[in-house]
């Protein structure tokens, strides 16, 4: 069995985290060389390069950034060791690190993140927002656990992971008591020129209503588009257009935009999915996230 130097590896991650060989030198008091020397003897040994020398600032490798997670857990689970024989309570959270499709609804958001808080161990979330594809690409390299999508991961996606269905609703659409009283009666014929604030044109939901209204036969008003959803309900709350939203948080909507529903509809379904590197979800936080969502928001 070939074992790791776990001084190579301290000098490794704490080079890391200080960003350069010299300031690392000096944490660690060691010579510069000798820092160097033992980087260059744990990728030999690894087989892999962890640095980017080509810049001022080292930056981790992918395979830089896999090693220091577990490098992490390895020096944080050292010092919950001592604390634990000098009688201190250790207590430390393990963490679950998210990443956020822009498109996910907030509202739901914290509705589905919600149970890894209240689990009987400790979690800490860290919680990442961008673009499906470049949180998949981080998935990929394990610096996240778990991306929220509105959408799978397609088959031809490069990245090896898993899609896990968490629920699916309908529709409701939402404006101003006036603005809503306006357009409630004969719905949804009544969306046919009503003004309408819409998510931009990547976006599945944006085509899947646009593919209702042509086969309902209306034709809406587009006010605004926009990518941040929380930006579009404001516009909403201030009685620019209505909009629609998922149903499974309704509720919640209302209450928090000071809106009311115009209507409602189950032709329209937006789907929201736990993206793994896992066949079987094993993480416990993501499990609870899982069990939750089907029992309690989507049920």
């Amino acid at each position: 069995m070939e074992w790791i130097n776990y001084h190579h590896l301290l000098y490794f991650w704490v080079v890391a985290k200080e960003g350069t060989v010299t300031k690392a030198a000096e944490v660690l008091r060691l010579r510069q060389p000798t820092v160097s020397e033992q980087l260059k003897s744990l990728e030999s040994s690894l087989g892999e390069q962890l640095f980017d020398r080509s810049r001022r600032r080292l930056a981790l490798t992918d395979s830089g950034r896999l090693v220091f997670r577990y490098a992490d857990e390895i020096f944080r689970l050292g010092q919950e060791l001592q604390d634990t024989l000098a009688g201190r309570p250790s207590g430390r959270p393990f963490k679950l690190r998210v990443g956020v499709s822009d498109v996910v609804p907030k509202l739901l958001l914290h509705r589905l993140l919600e149970p890894a808080l209240r689990m009987d161990e400790p979690v800490q979330i860290v919680c990442r927002e961008d673009k499906t594809d470049r949180l998949l690409a981080e998935l990929s390299v394990s610096d996240l656990d778990l991306v929220l999508a509105d959408a799978p991961l397609a088959g031809q996606a490069r990245v090896r992971a898993f899609n896990h269905l968490l629920g699916e609703c309908g529709v409701s659409f939402f404006a101003i008591s006036e603005l809503a009283s306006a357009h409630r009666e004969r719905f949804p014929s009544s969306l046919d020129d009503a003004p309408l604030l819409l998510p931009t044109d990547d976006t599945l939901l944006r085509r899947s209503l646009e593919h209702w209204f042509d086969a309902i036969g209306v034709r809406p008003r587009i006010i605004a588009e926009f990518e941040d959803s929380a930006l579009l309900k404001q516009f909403g709350q201030h009685g620019e257009g209505l909009f629609a939203g998922p149903t499974a948080v309704e509720q919640e909507i209302c209450e928090q935009y000071g809106v009311v529903v115009l209507g409602r509809t189950e032709r329209v379904v937006e789907r929201f999915y736990a993206i793994t590197v896992e066949r079987r979800i094993k993480h416990p936080a993501v499990r609870a996230i899982s069990n939750a969502a089907h029992r309690s928001i989507f049920g």
